[in-house]
């Protein structure tokens, strides 16, 4: 793909890919960070929605000035020889994390929807995502280009349903749910949420950047892709607390919804979500082995095929444990790597 070539729709959607999978379209990420909040959750995801239009940029423009083929160039520049160091540590670590999720929620959506075993599921994901990553980034942006309007489209269809013919919202209280939110407070919940998909999203970010010369489309990326992640996150939150506490006993919240309106929506969105997650895990895979090899190379192709089958083991923790546990520890990490980019797009002009 010539440096020319991209436009500021393949910008946002790939920005919205790499942050759209498991978590954020069954519905257990809103879930864990703002739905448990209440109506107090919409302040957590006004603020999350700002950090991503704001940092997704800078990410963008960073990847753009270094002509970076990796996030690693990008957080080395921002963050200093040692901040640097730190904050790559953090990434790295969260994208083998949040590829395991990606694999683990696949299996939680082929175990309650079709009735098969969870483990077939995680294969299935493992395969598509180590084979999609062996083409480099150009299929990467491509796969997750072509996903993104179908999922945003399902969502706006179960949301808008769910919302006139839901339950009364005034029925609903906190002490009606049966878990605590992931991060106590709301607020804190926004910029936690939103530091950890940054996380993942830099992997893509990074290297997208040099994807043209044209910064008016990597701003218009940003500014398309925040907001997009912000439209489907808001019709996800208002969809769940309307089937609270209900749809919180469910690995995949969105299917229980969709399933209340038609068994065929629910089919449909299965289909939707696994490829959403699918956009996602090559995303996190992708930028996990151009972080160690380099792409195209053998050992490339042999890291690919290795962390993949790492990753599948790894998966059998656990969805819903994995975004519990795993992802408010990564956001704390995330708020480090945000530091780091301030720094460098202040200092580095």
């Amino acid at each position: 793909m010539s440096r020319k070539e991209i436009s500021a729709f393949k910008v946002a959607a790939s920005y919205i890919g790499t942050v759209v999978g498991a978590g954020f379209a069954s519905g257990q990420e809103i879930l864990q960070f703002f739905a448990y909040h209440g109506v107090k959750g919409t302040i957590g995801l006004v603020i999350a929605v700002f950090m991503f239009v704001f940092y997704g940029y800078i990410i963008l423009r960073l990847g753009n000035r270094l002509n970076a083929s990796s996030y690693k160039k990008v957080i080395m520049k921002a963050g200093g020889p040692l901040f640097g160091r730190v904050i790559d540590l953090v990434v790295t670590f969260f994208l083998f994390g949040a590829l395991s999720a990606m694999i683990a929620g696949c299996g939680a959506i082929f175990e309650e929807q079709f009735g098969l075993p969870s483990t077939f599921g995680g294969v299935v994901m493992a395969v598509l995502s180590v084979v999609t990553v062996l083409t480099g980034i150009g299929g990467v942006i491509s796969a997750i280009s072509f996903v993104v309007p179908l999922l945003l489209l399902a969502i706006i269809i179960v949301g808008t349903f769910s919302l006139f013919y839901g339950p009364d919202i005034t029925v609903i209280t906190i002490a009606d749910f049966p878990f605590k939110a992931a991060v106590k407070n709301f607020a804190l919940s926004g910029v936690l949420y939103a530091s950890y998909n940054l996380l993942m999203a830099v992997a893509i970010l990074a290297p997208l950047g040099q994807k043209t010369n044209d910064r008016s489309k990597l701003r218009w990326g940003a500014i398309l892709g925040g907001m997009g992640l912000g439209l489907g996150a808001f019709l996800i939150f208002f969809t769940i607390l309307i089937n609270m506490p209900t749809a919180s006993l469910y690995e995949i919240p969105m299917l229980y919804v969709a399933g209340n309106i038609s068994p065929v929506l629910k089919f449909v969105y299965s289909f939707i979500l696994i490829a959403e997650i699918y956009t996602t895990a090559v995303g996190n895979l992708y930028g996990f082995a151009a972080r160690f090899t380099e792409v195209g190379s053998v050992k490339y192709k042999i890291f690919t095929v290795a962390s993949g089958g790492i990753a599948l083991i790894a998966s059998r923790f656990g969805f819903a444990k994995l975004v519990h546990y795993l992802y408010p520890i990564a956001g704390y990490g995330g708020i480090i790597m945000l530091i780091g980019l301030t720094y460098g797009i202040i200092n580095h002009k």
